[in-house]
């Protein structure tokens, strides 16, 4: 899902952008997305190695021009086919030490993929938008997860626009009875910066959705947010974008 991945990149590097050492895992292995969001599609060792134990997970850790650091999935179609995601776990301890933080993104669905995920996990933070659908499937995860042991953090609200379509927030929360940590705005500054497949915190800092980011970010870290005020330039580039 490609607002998941979105919000897991520009999540990790406003981790980054706080001092953090992140890595992030592209645990969707049969329809991954992140390495497409960052404009690298074909690297020559990815997780699918790692879970054939061709290689160690440490080689499969590539830096992107951002600053993050990923794991990606592999694009071939003949790696799909037999996934080896069931290792996933031991993939998670050999990176123990290697990162404070560990952001695996996981497949949409409560297939395999996001089951594993879901398992070895510490938390889960539950991705949604304010449609019925997309929060009936958020609250199957959210069960998933409470009949795994594995802690909800809280759930993020995407694409929000507040319009009289969708659903409320207090009725988001009330149906899948967690805190609501974080809610991104509809922007179009986000589909601009996939496009130029540089995290909107990057690419468009002044943005209102790259503000929630690292309002997020700061949550999840325990810092305190402190939005400095940009200049007048900043300001008027913000409005534009």
């Amino acid at each position: 899902m490609a607002e998941k991945t979105t919000t897991v990149t520009n999540l990790g590097l406003s981790l980054i952008k706080q001092g953090k050492r992140v890595i992030i895992v592209d645990a969707n292995v049969t329809t991954p997305n992140l390495s497409l969001h960052l404009g690298i599609p074909f690297y020559p060792v990815t997780l699918h190695d790692v879970l054939r134990g061709d290689v160690d997970a440490t080689e499969a850790i590539y830096e992107h021009e951002s600053g993050l650091k990923i794991i990606p999935a592999s694009l071939k179609t003949d790696d799909m086919a037999e996934t080896g995601i069931e290792k996933l776990y031991s993939v998670m301890l050999n990176l123990l030490g290697r990162a404070d933080i560990i952001i695996i993104d996981a497949a949409a669905g409560l297939g395999k993929e996001a089951l594993a995920a879901i398992n070895v996990a510490d938390e889960i933070i539950v991705v949604t938008n304010p449609e019925l659908p997309a929060v009936t499937d958020a609250l199957k995860t959210v069960k998933i997860a409470e009949q795994f042991g594995t802690p909800v953090r809280g759930i993020v609200i995407n694409r929000y626009r507040g319009l009289k379509h969708e659903m409320s927030i207090e009725n988001v929360q009330h149906m899948l009875e967690k805190p609501i940590i974080s809610i991104i705005p509809e922007d179009i500054a986000i589909p601009r910066s996939i496009a130029c497949k540089i995290p909107v915190v990057k690419n468009s800092p002044s943005s209102k959705s790259s503000k929630e980011f690292r309002r997020l970010a700061a949550q999840i870290s325990g810092s305190e947010f402190v939005e400095k005020e940009g200049n007048w330039f900043e300001r008027v580039f913000g409005w534009m974008v």
